[in-house]
C-alpha cells in the first residue's frame, strides 16, 4: 500500500516541480506529499541530525492527544441534549448521544478546516512557500473551544480572522505571537457575545438549527452568586454544560499524558499554570469575602477551560516562553490571572482565554529578562574569576 502511494506521488512530482505544467501549485503538492511521507531533504552544509519527527508529525501527535477530549465532547453534546429535552428515554444510551454530538461537531470541524486551509494554501501559493503545518492543530482546536450552538458563518469569519490577522500577517506558523485558536475565540467573544456566553448557548435543542435549551455552566452559576449545581465528580468526569470539548478532566489528562511522554508539550508550563491557579485560589480562600472566594481552590481546575487551556493552549511552543525559567514565570502568571479574572470580574467568568492571550504578549519580554539576567550573572562571575586569577 505504502509503495503504491509512494509511486503515485513520484509519478506526479515532475508535473508540480520547476518546469512542469503545474509548477505554480508546487507548494500545494508538497503539502500533501509531506503529510503522507517524511521529507527526504537534508541540510547542504554543516552538522545536522535528521529526525523523522518533523513539524507535521509533531502536530499530528497533538491532534491524537486531543481525540479523547473530542470524543467525550461529542458524547456530552448528545448527553446534555437528551437530559434537557423530553427525549430523556435516550439520555443514557451511549450511541445515541455520540451520534448526535458527532453530527453537531462535524459541520464545525468542516468549516474550520475548509476556511483555514483554503487561506493557508492561498498564502503559500502567493508567497511561493511551503504550506504551514500549524493549522492541523488550530483547525481541530477552534471547534473544541466554542459553544456547540455557534453559527457556522460566525465560526467561518472567526477562523479567517485568526488565520489572517492572528498568524499570516506575521509570516505564518512560527512567527505569530498569539495563539490562533484563542484569537478565533476572542473574536467571537467580543464580536458576538450573546453567542459565546449566557445560559442559552451550551445545549443544542435540535440537530441542525441554532435553537438552544437554557442551562447554566458552573462558572456562570458562581458569577451569579450561586453555588454550582453540579458535583465535583460530575465536573471531573465532564457531564456538565460547557464549550464542546473542554469539560472532561479525565479526557484532558489522557491527552496530557501523551503530550508529556512524547515531549511535545512542556511539563513546566502545565505544572506552573496549575500551581498559579491553586495559589490564587488559596489566597482568595484566605480572604473569603464572598462565596466565590470561599470556593475550594481545586474547583477551578474542574470548571470551564482551565485544565484544557493549561494542557493544550498555554503549552503552544510558538507563543509560550522559551527559556526554562521563563516557562515557570509564564505558567504561574497564566494560572494567577485566570483565577483572578474569574473571581473578581464576573463579566468574564472563564478567564483562561484572556490570561493566556495576555501572557502570549508578555512571553518575549519574560524570555528577554531571563536571558539578560543570566548574561549579567555570568559577567559578574567572569569578573570575579578574573580578579581571583590576577591575585
Amino acid at each position: 500500500m505504502f509503495n503504491n502511494l509512494r509511486g503515485f506521488f513520484d509519478k506526479l512530482k515532475p508535473t508540480f516541480s520547476e518546469g512542469g505544467k503545474l509548477a505554480w501549485l508546487g507548494s500545494t503538492f508538497e503539502a500533501f506529499e509531506t503529510f503522507a511521507f517524511t521529507p527526504n531533504r537534508v541540510t547542504k552544509q554543516g552538522c545536522h541530525v535528521r529526525d523523522a519527527v518533523d513539524l507535521k508529525r509533531a502536530m499530528i501527535t497533538v491532534v491524537i492527544a486531543l481525540i479523547p477530549a473530542m470524543l467525550f465532547g461529542m458524547w456530552n453534546i448528545g448527553y446534555q441534549h437528551y437530559i434537557a429535552s423530553p427525549e430523556t428515554v435516550n439520555c443514557h444510551f451511549f450511541w445515541y448521544c455520540l451520534w448526535f454530538g458527532f453530527l453537531r461537531m462535524l459541520p464545525l470541524l468542516a468549516v474550520s478546516y475548509i476556511v483555514g486551509l483554503t487561506i493557508e494554501f492561498a498564502f503559500a501559493q502567493i508567497r511561493h512557500h511551503q504550506v504551514n503545518e500549524g493549522f492541523l492543530v488550530t483547525g481541530f482546536l477552534i471547534p473544541m473551544i466554542v459553544p456547540v450552538t455557534t453559527p457556522l458563518w460566525q465560526l467561518a469569519i472567526a477562523t479567517a480572522f485568526a488565520v489572517i490577522i492572528g498568524k499570516e500577517v506575521f509570516g505564518g506558523t512560527g512567527m505569530n505571537f498569539l495563539n490562533p485558536a484563542l484569537v478565533a475565540r476572542a473574536f467571537l467573544f467580543f464580536s458576538y457575545p450573546t453567542r459565546m456566553s449566557g445560559d442559552s448557548v451550551w445545549i443544542a435543542a435540535d440537530l441542525w438549527g441554532t435553537d438552544a435549551i437554557t442551562s447554566a455552566t458552573p462558572l456562570a452559576e458562581l458569577a451569579a452568586g450561586l453555588q454550582p449545581s453540579a458535583s465535583a465528580l460530575d465536573m471531573f468526569i465532564g457531564t456538565i454544560p460547557g464549550s464542546t470539548c473542554e469539560t472532561s478532566v479525565i479526557a484532558i489528562l489522557l491527552g496530557a499524558i501523551l503530550l508529556l511522554i512524547s515531549g511535545i508539550a512542556s511539563w513546566r508550563i502545565m505544572l506552573s499554570v496549575i500551581l498559579g491557579g491553586g495559589l490564587m485560589g488559596l489566597l482568595f480562600n484566605a480572604i473569603g469575602a464572598n462565596a466565590y472566594m470561599q470556593l475550594p481552590f481545586y474547583y477551578h481546575y474542574l470548571m470551564g477551560g482551565f485544565l484544557f487551556g493549561a494542557v493544550f493552549m498555554a503549552t503552544d511552543p510558538v507563543t509560550a516562553a522559551q527559556t526554562n525559567v521563563g516557562k515557570w514565570i509564564y505558567g504561574l502568571l497564566i494560572g494567577i490571572f485566570a483565577v483572578m479574572l474569574r473571581v473578581i470580574n464576573p463579566a468574564y467568568p472563564e478567564g483562561m482565554m484572556l490570561s493566556i492571550l495576555l501572557m502570549n504578549c508578555f512571553a518575549p519580554l519574560i524570555d528577554h529578562c531571563v536571558v539578560a539576567h543570566n548574561i549579567k550573572r555570568r559577567q559578574k562571575r567572569a569578573i570575579v574569576k578574573s580578579k581571583n586569577s590576577a591575585r
